[in-house]
């Protein structure tokens, strides 16, 4: 129907259809118009540039993806909990509990840039961890709880250090941590597996679940 509409309203000439060749390059361009008309590939592209992705580990996922979304609202448009980093390939979270996949414990944020700044999500991602304690939050202990920030172009890489440099250098960081030197790893993103669909919406799901992450400091 958008096709013969096209084709009746002008934008293709009907009088030059008058063979097969030319049936099929009328077909065509009304083909593109509708494709241009409707989005397309290039409309669904510029919907998808309209939000960022950023992946962080900062201990158990469940309050990292809570407490993120619950400060940013409808900034955060999705919060996916997964594993990221190591050499096994689709680990079960079982596997990733023994710390011999390498991989963090991570959420996948997606965010509209308009609503709130990659910088503001990191600061607060570092105000709701402890970025000073090398494989461990509270009381979960292991590799897969490392504080890591996993970055997609220099420009995100470029953030995240700056980020932490004035996170190190910010009076309410030092009354909680002292001199302590912050040791997160900012690292390449590599294969991001998401978790297992019990650990999604965790805290949503079970509101007095395990969450050992708090606004330690403000800025």
């Amino acid at each position: 129907e958008v096709l013969h509409s096209i084709i009746t309203s002008g934008q293709v000439e009907a009088t030059s259809v008058t063979t097969v060749a030319n049936v099929q390059l009328a077909l065509a361009a009304a083909l593109a118009v509708a494709v241009v008309m409707s989005g397309g590939a290039e409309g669904a592209a510029a919907a998808a540039a309209n939000t960022k992705q950023i992946v962080v580990g900062g201990g158990c996922f469940w309050g990292v993806a809570h407490k993120i979304e619950k400060q940013f609202g409808q900034a955060i448009k999705s919060a996916v909990v997964g594993y990221l980093g190591g050499t096994t390939e689709n680990p079960t979270y079982e596997q990733v509990c023994t710390g011999k996949t390498g991989h963090a414990e991570v959420v996948r944020f997606e965010y509209d840039p308009a609503q709130v700044s990659l910088e503001q999500l990191l600061l607060f991602f570092f105000q709701i961890h402890d970025p000073t304690t090398l494989n461990r939050q509270v009381n979960d202990i292991g590799t897969q709880y490392r504080s890591a920030i996993f970055y997609a172009d220099d420009d995100e890489k470029a953030v995240a250090e700056k980020v932490i440099a004035d996170v190190a250098a910010h009076p309410g960081f030092k009354e909680v941590y002292g001199d302590k030197k912050i040791v997160t790893e900012v690292t390449k993103l590599s294969t991001f597996y998401k978790a297992e669909a019990y650990h999604q919406q965790y805290l949503v799901k079970n509101p007095r679940g395990y969450c050992n992450h708090v606004q330690r400091w403000k800025s």
